[in-house]
């Protein structure tokens, strides 16, 4: 693979962008990290919120504490020029992490890396894997009831951080087994969450838009675009606490995320949401969505960051 990746200013060769297995990000899971997804336009690639993205990063890395001095616009500039270099790349992947080795939870080299990939996750990741990916257009969802969601007094929900993550696979992969696509979280009070990599909304049977509150869950880049553009086209949203029947009285329950899109939701433990298909708030807040990335929508062209300027 000759896909070159950006790591600390310099350019560098795909197999040879490597850390040590003793490094301490590996070994602590201090490593931050952002997710992007790229998309073609009539004027080129386009990256999807990036300002939103690197913000959100940053953000990241303030909340777990890691000591890099770094400028937003210029970590802009490396995403735009590292998208450039990797023709087709469909997705951006920004971490910033201690690649030093460590014998203590504290590093003594306070050293910082940042890295940014640009590739195709299909074509350069999962055609390489015997196992392929499950994917399903209408999720199967369950409501994982042992593992809370992140805790404040541990890590903030809000940090994308490498050892937030342990928790969701672990409850993730056990639902996987028994049949079902993906998890929802709830918080310490049993309120509803989030999915592990998304979040989550709901249709009220009176219309209104409802999803959890933001001090429970990821700020996700995604999220905060549906809630816009739903009150641009006219819908009342709403963030507040959620409680798990709430869920299973909607009639319609959909995730969001980089990956995702809008992603409807069929059944929740076994209980079919509404009519059980893709509702009509799922499907037109989806198809905005892929107009606004694909460049067709005038009032939404502020949020595509365009790797080939004019």
């Amino acid at each position: 693979m000759n896909r070159p990746i950006w790591i600390d200013g310099e350019f560098v060769p795909w197999s040879e962008a490597t850390v040590h297995i003793l490094s301490h990000s590996l070994q602590r899971g201090s490593l931050v990290f952002d997710y992007m997804s790229v998309h073609a336009t009539a004027r080129g690639s386009a990256i999807f919120r990036l300002r939103e993205h690197v913000q959100r990063f940053l953000r990241s890395v303030e909340l777990v504490g890691l000591p890099l001095d770094a400028k937003a616009a210029d970590l802009e500039a490396a995403v735009l020029e590292t998208v450039r270099r990797n023709a087709g790349a469909t997705a951006v992947k920004m971490c910033a992490y201690l690649p030093s080795i460590e014998v203590d939870v504290v590093p003594l080299d306070e050293h910082v890396a940042v890295a940014i990939a640009a590739y195709d996750p299909g074509a350069d990741v999962v055609a390489h894997k015997a196992q392929k990916p499950r994917y399903s257009p209408l999720l199967r969802l369950w409501i994982e009831k042992e593992l809370r969601n992140r805790r404040h007094d541990i890590l903030a929900p809000q940090a994308k951080v490498a050892a937030n993550y342990t928790s969701p696979m672990l409850a993730k992969w056990r639902a996987r087994r028994r049949g079902y696509d993906d998890i929802l979280l709830v918080d310490e009070q049993g309120h509803v969450a989030e999915a592990p990599t998304a979040n989550v909304f709901l249709v009220d049977r009176a219309g209104e838009l409802v999803t959890p509150a933001e001090d429970v869950v990821l700020l996700g880049v995604t999220r905060s675009a549906v809630i816009e553009v739903a009150r641009h086209d006219g819908l009342t949203v709403r963030e507040t606490a959620v409680r798990p029947e709430a869920l299973f009285e909607a009639a319609e329950v959909f995730l969001t995320g980089t990956t995702a899109g809008v992603w409807p939701v069929a059944s929740i433990d076994d209980r079919k949401i509404g009519s059980g298909e893709a509702g009509p708030v799922a499907l037109r807040l989806r198809e905005r969505l892929k107009s606004i990335t694909a460049g067709e929508d005038p009032e939404f062209l502020r949020w595509l960051a365009f790797a080939e300027p004019r």
